[in-house]
């Protein structure tokens, strides 16, 4: 029995070795934790779900970024992510009172965006580099390889995606089918951001919008409200003028109590002011709803929130004040005119009576001495 307890302690040692490897089956397994740092470098082969939808293609680059620890700072639902990332720069440009869509759709066919509503006071045009994605159904725009132009028929134009060193190139294209040219054209900056894991359908941002998804009904909405809101700007000027006009006037006439305005002038602003107000309300459309926000409440909500944006409400009615006081000016310069006018009549009436007078005093005086 000694000789075989060397044999019996080696066995036994090996067993218990074994249900040390065994996991308990009363507790589960535990996972293997990698920190940032040992993750492997490549994930091309991760597995992500398959479905039959189509989905559209991302704006971003770090499209494999799914199951990153980092995953929800990328899409903003950790820590903030930094303003300027994933922007798309939008401007606003209002260059002339009048443009030839018509012309310009001719003449530009194969850039131009069929359109998704029946509204006639714009076209929008896409112009895509080789890095497009070409489908069945005709150009699968990815924002980072097009560029988007949106031209209404009052003057605006709103760029999406073009630097700042290939604006003039397209600007140059409007300009040919435009009238009536600025001399001073007018510009406004925003961005909007795309981000598909949005929780909502968009979110406000100071200077930018953010959105789930953004396609041409979505860059058509924005066209819409940053060309009125340009254009209204231009039209404020206006009335700006007008009204530091009519200042002076009212001023000079405080200090010499008269005032030298011609006929002609006035019926010249009493003309322009009606133009402008003609021109905000018929031409931009200013309280026209957009028949894509009509048909589709995510689009109303986009389209509502930069109308509130850039208060052009607000500034309506500011202009509509304006306006009325240069109304109020006119009739009042008018009401003197006309009576400067009666007035001269008068004296006119009176200098005949004179010389009726005159004249038959001296055919008196005459009968009497003959």
């Amino acid at each position: 029995m000694g000789r075989w307890r060397p044999a019996s302690l080696l066995l036994h040692r090996i067993a218990a070795a074994s249900k040390s490897l065994t996991p308990n089956a009363s507790q589960p397994p535990k996972r293997l934790h990698l920190s940032h740092t040992s993750r492997p470098p490549y994930r091309f082969f991760s597995l992500r779900a398959f479905s039959a939808v189509p989905s559209r293609v991302s704006v971003y680059t770090n499209e494999f970024d799914y199951g990153d620890p980092n995953y929800g700072q990328n899409y903003g639902l950790g820590v903030e992510e930094d303003d300027d990332t994933g922007k798309i720069p939008v401007k606003a440009y209002f260059l002339c009172t009048s443009i030839n869509l018509k012309s310009m759709q001719t003449e530009n066919i194969s850039y131009v965006v069929p359109p998704s509503s029946r509204s006639s006071n714009y076209i929008a045009l896409r112009y895509c580099d080789a890095r497009s994605e070409t489908t069945g159904l005709g150009v699968k725009g990815n924002m980072r390889s097009c560029r988007y132009m949106v031209v209404f028929q009052y003057g605006s134009a709103v760029l999406f995606n073009i630097d700042d060193h290939e604006v003039e190139t397209y600007l140059d294209i409007v300009r040919r089918y435009s009238s009536g040219l600025l001399p001073e054209m007018r510009k406004d900056d925003y961005a909007v951001k795309e981000k598909p894991l949005l929780g909502e359908d968009m979110q406000g941002g100071p200077d930018y919008i953010v959105l789930k998804t953004l396609d041409t009904d979505s860059i058509r909405i924005i066209g819409s409200v940053l060309g009125q809101s340009i254009a209204l700007d231009y039209f404020v000027s206006q009335v700006d003028g007008m009204v530091e006009e009519f200042t002076d006037i009212n001023r000079g006439m405080e200090k010499t109590g008269t005032f030298t305005m011609e006929k002609k002038k006035l019926l010249q602003l009493v003309g322009k002011a009606n133009s402008n107000l003609a021109d905000v309300i018929i031409k931009v459309g200013l309280f026209e709803r957009s028949e894509i926000a009509w048909r589709d409440a995510k689009y109303a909500q986009i389209y509502e929130y930069l109308r509130e944006e850039y208060e052009v409400t607000q500034r309506f009615g500011n202009l509509d004040f304006k306006l009325k006081f240069v109304e109020h000016n006119i009739h009042f310069l008018q009401e003197v005119l006309q009576n400067r006018k009666s007035d001269l009549l008068e004296w006119c009436i009176i200098g005949l009576l004179s010389i009726e007078n005159v004249i038959s005093l001296y055919e008196i005086v005459r009968d009497s001495t003959a």
